[in-house]
């Protein structure tokens, strides 16, 4: 394993993993790569899910086969247990406790143990805790594959298959944040925690910006697509757009377009002040714009009626007039060079864009293995073997994380000597501080903007860290970029806006820097070394902060597209997600769901600052985290982001037609229209004997299974079928959609954060800031036992706390009306909370 002295943040950290599939071992994985010792331990007969991809899911760990149904086996899992810090299960509620592994005796034995827990559904959902919630169950019971975008809805395909795991990805990553977050407060208090995180609240939290509902959004923020729904569910229009027709609904400047090379360029550049003029200034047609009429709002901000014109460049959506205009020209001009051209060409210009590419060329990329965005590992089952690099690393200590250990299978008595070798020195808990949430006493300043850096601020938020959010005092986005996203990534703030490289807006800048712990950013390296929160110059700024960055494409070491900025659908397009859900190159589509990568990166962020705290705790060193939007993609691609020598064809399920997997796991229309998914293997064939009305199946021929299960499950309502297949222990599930989950789990705010209210948890704000009313998702999917989770407030106007953190830094209140007649510093955007 590890050698014995490592830079690695989680160097000495023992963990046992008892997870299979993805969520469980993903988490240990996380935690490996960040430097702990990992133990995992499999049945006998080896991984309940037999893939290439458990080389990667299991690197950096020891391997051992147990019977846990067997006396032997679970004496021996019990003694491994005994040397953990943290144990890692994802089965259903309660089985492994059933087994012999109680978390909660451990507990009362050990207080300085931390559990974690990733079951299905919610331990405290009876609806359905019980059901066999295979990633695909928790995906269609969770309203993921009805809502997969309005692109499906106006082609009429629905529901819409994805084989992304997003149920695991998402819980992965949380689950591993809450963990060291947990290991962190361990540090200061002595006591470990239980804590659960359910795939199916995990899936609802990374997908929680298709969730969110706003009462009377202004029409200015509604898309040709939106509009084109509203006008054919108006007039009872079938919704049969073709795909080619569809595009002509896109906004200009979040679009594909064929270039000279036969290969799409996805131009990703709307809302903000700049890019949209760059990417026409790139295109050479900027000028052209401009003398045809194209004006530039100079305030946004104002409500729509009091603009000079129609619209601006660097607002979204463009409305139809213009947006044809310019996409007929973006067009002509994206024919005249190729895509590998275009794409320096934005790069270097600092527009964001990209070329499509398939998930092959993104694995076998140079720059994705020169970053360390894939990396090459030795793998005794497959021999030397891509895979994706870490996702979570240390400035300080990346380098290490490049050279995982492979999977090794080793017997009992190795893994326990391996883990008696190492001590962790923790306080005993009377010596320890008093903490109400894992976070108590942090202070966070968020530099970032979008979605992925602001959401991993406002994540650390519920755990009781005190976070400031800082905005240029003028806005460079659209406020469809920011006041909109930030409903969801701004709660648990307080915002202060100013800029930064004014004189009175960089002296208070530089005064929040010293009074906080913790810094996000998502910015290039040489923005950050302008801005002086380089290490060396952080360092006399704030000796103790930790700084941690989140960027597009980023990897270990730097590469050529290492500073080119971009956003979740640029990766997407890098590292092959559009294509496979297109499924051919002339049609790529975004995977629907805002924020597929984004959130999933900001909670990666967490675990970065996590780790940092926790290395900060225990052995005094001060590190910079780092994650980005492509090293996630490789752990939300797992199932099949590798290549080897021998390695079959890339054949993911793929493009708009897809209903799953094969006959065992698909969707299947049933009598009473609606659609239901079966999700089940080979070894369940003979659990169909206990189903009325499928007895036969598992004599069915393998080639004709697709239309036996289509002709009987037509013979039935949905809600029949789902009751005779439950009893039978198969998994399946209704098709949900996120209207229906809203509506059933709607709640007034108590003041709780929604974790004792079972898997699905919403809540309605009639007084909103915003003057709307808003429903949002609760900050619900982690539920720890000791450490307290806090219901977030509604995200404050931008700028509505300048004067009170102007005050609380020391300025006088002359001070601060200097400071903001000077206009550096500012207390709003605009009149309305939400621009009209």
């Amino acid at each position: 394993m590890r050698k014995s002295f490592s830079n690695l943040p989680l160097t000495g950290v023992k963990v046992i993993d008892f997870g299979q599939y993805i969520a469980g071992p993903a988490v240990a994985m996380l935690l490996g790569d960040l430097g702990a010792t990992v133990v995992h331990i499999d049945p006998p007969d080896g991984p309940m899910w037999d893939s290439p991809a458990n080389a990667a899911l299991m690197r950096n760990k020891l391997i051992v086969n147990l019977d846990l149904k067997s006396e032997d086996g679970l004496a021996k899992a019990r003694a491994l247990c005994d040397e953990a810090d943290i144990i890692v299960e994802n089965f259903r509620p309660g089985k492994l406790a059933k087994l012999g592994i109680d978390f909660a005796a451990m507990r009362e034995e050990r207080p300085e143990l931390i559990t974690i827990s990733i079951p299905g559904f919610a331990s405290n959902d009876e609806l359905r805790r019980e059901q066999r919630a295979f990633e695909s169950v928790v995906a269609a019971s969770s309203g993921v594959f009805t809502d997969m975008g309005l692109n499906r809805v106006l082609m009429g395909l629905n529901p819409s298959f994805s084989p992304l795991p997003l149920s695991s990805s998402y819980a992965a990553q949380i689950a591993a944040s809450a963990t060291v977050l947990a290991l962190q407060s361990r540090q200061l208090t002595g006591l470990g925690d239980q804590i659960e995180v359910p795939l199916a609240a995990a899936v609802m939290e990374g997908l929680c910006y298709n969730s969110i509902q706003v009462s009377d959004m202004p029409k200015r923020y509604l898309t040709q697509r939106e509009n084109e729904i509203e006008r054919r569910r108006i007039e009872g229009l079938p919704m049969n757009v073709s795909y080619e027709d569809l595009q002509e609904l896109l906004d200009p400047f979040f679009r594909s377009y064929m270039c000279k090379d036969g290969r799409m360029f996805y131009v990703v550049c709307p809302s903000h002040k700049n890019h949209a003029r760059r990417c026409l200034e790139v295109l050479g047609i900027y000028e052209e714009m401009i003398a045809e009429g194209l004006q530039e709002e100079e305030n946004t901000y104002k409500p729509q009626a009091e603009w000079k014109t129609d619209t601006s460049l660097g607002v979204y959506p463009m409305p139809k007039f213009w947006a044809d205009k310019l996409a007929a020209r973006m067009k002509e001009v994206f024919m005249t060079r190729t895509s590998h051209e275009w794409k320096r060409m934005f790069g270097r210009a600092g527009v964001p864009g990209a070329p499509q590419r398939w998930l092959q060329e993104w694995i076998n990329d140079e720059f994705a293995e020169a970053s360390g965005l894939m990396i090459d590992v030795w793998d005794p089952e497959y021999g030397e073997m891509t895979q994706p690099g870490p996702v979570v690393w240390m400035e300080e200590s990346g380098e290490e994380a490049l050279t995982p250990e492979p999977r090794r299978w080793v017997e009992f008595n190795e893994a326990l000597k391996v883990l008696r070798k190492l001590r962790t020195d923790i306080p005993d808990p009377e010596d320890g501080i008093a903490q109400e949430g894992w976070l108590s006493g942090v202070r966070v300043l968020d530099m970032c903007n979008v979605i992925a850096g602001p959401h991993a601020a406002s994540y650390l938020a519920r755990f009781g860290a005190e976070v400031i959010k800082i905005d240029p005092a003028h806005p460079l986005y659209d406020s469809w970029n920011t006041v909109v996203y930030g409903l969801s990534q701004g709660r648990g703030k307080r915002s202060i806006l100013a800029d930064v490289k004014s004189e009175h807006g960089r002296k208070a800048f530089e005064d929040l820097v010293k009074s906080v712990d913790v810094i996000f950013w998502n910015a290039p390296d040489s923005q950050i070394k302008r801005m002086g929160l380089d290490a060396d110059s952080l360092r006399k700024l704030n000796p103790e902060a930790i700084f941690c960055k989140l960027d597009c494409f980023s990897g270990v070491r730097r590469g050529v597209r290492s500073d080119y900025i971009g956003y979740d659908d640029l990766v997407q397009a890098t590292t092959g997600i559009m294509l496979r859900f297109g499924g051919a190159m002339d049609r790529p589509e975004e995977h629907a769901h805002v924020g597929t990568i984004d959130v999933m990166c900001g909670f990666g962020g967490a675990l970065a600052v996590a780790a940092a705290l926790y290395q900060k705790h225990r052995f005094g060193r001060i590190g910079r985290g780092r994650t980005s939007l492509s090293s996630n993609s490789g752990l939300l691609q797992i199932p099949f982001a590798y290549d080897f020598r021998g390695r079959g064809l890339f054949d993911e399920p793929s493009g708009p037609e897809v209903n799953g997997y094969d006959p065992l796991s698909r969707f299947y229309s049933t009598a009473s229209g609606i659609y239901i998914l079966l999700s089940a293997y080979e070894t369940d064939l003979p659990r169909f004997r206990n189903v009325e009305g499928l007895e036969d199946f598992p004599d069915v021929p393998e080639e004709e299974r697709a239309a036996f299960l289509a002709g009987a499950f037509q013979s039935l309502p949905a809600t029949e079928w789902i009751e005779r297949l439950r009893a039978a222990d198969i998994g399946c599930a209704i098709c949900q959609n996120i209207d229906a989950l809203r509506a059933e789990n709607l709640r007034e705010p108590d003041g709780t954060p929604g974790t004792d209210r079972g898997s699905y948890s919403f809540s309605l704000y009639h007084d909103h800031p915003s003057g709307h009313q808003v429903i949002q998702l609760d900050p619900y999917a982690v539920r720890p036992t000791r450490g307290r989770v806090f219901a977030l407030a509604p995200t404050e106007k931008f700028g509505s706390s300048t004067r009170q953190i102007l005050n609380e830094l020391g300025y006088s209140d002359s001070a601060v009306e200097r400071m903001l007649k000077s206009g550096q510093l500012s207390e709003s955007w605009s009149e309305e909370y939400l621009p009209s």
